[in-house]
């Protein structure tokens, strides 16, 4: 990446779609009254975070504003704390805010806190600003009803397949409960997350029930961002550990290595099945933690998956979590049902 990324210019219209959306967010995904206290927090490091900041500054008409760079720590980490509990905190960072919490946004649900945050702004290079405020609509009947019903699909599936460009095919066994990030927290403790959102996510109750080979097109560097191999790289999987690939690339195999330093063999656990459809092949974003939102599947390679626990890693042990997207051709089969066709979910 260049020491100096190019910014695409944002018009008019592009504040005004952003403006649309994160309106969506705050009424319907956390269904925030009209006038409740709420503070906005932000950087000016790239073009797209105070956009964002006027877009929220626009929903939240009577929320204090912070530029991160004009106070001190001290005086933010005060600010949250005076915040009476079901409060809205929203955080636009064009990198991740160093403030003296660990994990804030769990201290910011600790506290009763809503929370919305935007992290890696500035990942958000060439043309792809545009892309990130397009993925922040929020369609609930979309979300929500998609999610549910993979859930429930994955609930009751017996087994799942995923067939790759190639016709090569990874086979799963029975699946864990699955959960979601659809803006639904009105069964959930926390209300809030990072958006973009749009996601259901699930591994084996088995993970060496897991077999097979599927072929990776995108893959998260050591770096957090998204690497696009010429060639997609195929995986070649036995009882849940990657034993082989083709085609790889120097960056690839870099990943792999760094996770067997330290955890011994790689381990492939979550199967996530995205659902923002502002993401595809073509409409992408550089930063890996965004672009996972994506209408498609992805998988995480590393022992790290701190929402199932599995009786063979003890959590102090694994360290990594690098996403990978697989090149889908063939559907996603829940049991002898073809989820996933033409880049959509069908449910």
């Amino acid at each position: 990446m260049s020491s100096t990324p190019y910014y695409c210019e944002l018009s008019t219209e592009h504040r005004q779609q952003a403006q649309r959306h994160v309106a969506q967010i705050v009424e319907q995904a956390i269904e925030h009254p009209a006038g409740a206290p709420a503070l906005i927090v932000f950087d000016t490091e790239c073009p797209l975070a105070p956009l964002l900041a006027d877009a929220y500054q626009a929903a939240l008409p009577q929320a204090p504003r912070l530029e991160i760079s004009t106070v001190s720590n001290e005086e933010v980490l005060a600010r949250f704390a005076a915040l009476p509990a079901g409060a809205l905190v929203v955080l636009i960072q064009s990198t991740h805010f160093r403030l003296d919490a660990y994990r804030l946004r769990v201290q910011l649900f600790a506290q009763g806190l809503k929370v919305i945050e935007h992290v890696h702004l500035a990942r958000m290079i060439n043309a792809e600003a545009p892309r990130y405020i397009a993925a922040l609509a929020y369609d609930a009947d979309y979300y929500r009803g998609t999610g549910q019903a993979l859930q429930a699909r994955i609930a009751s599936a017996p087994h799942a397949r995923l067939i790759s460009a190639r016709g090569d095919v990874l086979h799963y066994g029975p699946l864990e409960p699955a959960k979601l990030n659809v803006g639904d927290y009105r069964q959930l403790n926390n209300i809030g997350g990072q958006f973009p959102i749009g996601e259901v996510f699930t591994e084996a109750i088995d993970l060496t029930s897991v077999h097979g080979r599927a072929q990776v097109y995108v893959f998260g560097d050591t770096t957090f961002h998204c690497n696009f191999p010429a060639t997609p790289i195929t995986i070649e999987v036995a009882a849940g550990r990657i034993v082989a690939v083709e085609d790889s690339t120097p960056e690839f195999d870099a990943v792999l290595a760094r996770i067997r330093e330290v955890e011994g063999e790689v381990w492939l656990r979550e199967l996530g099945l995205g659902l923002n459809r502002a993401f595809d092949r073509e409409n992408t974003v550089s930063d890996i933690g965004t672009y996972e939102r994506l209408c498609g599947v992805h998988l995480s390679l590393g022992a790290k998956h701190g929402s199932y626990n599995k009786p063979q890693f003890k959590r102090k042990d694994t360290r990594f979590h690098i996403d990978v997207f697989v090149d889908i051709a063939g559907g996603v089969w829940l049991g002898e049902e073809n989820l996933y066709q033409q880049g959509r979910w069908v449910v």
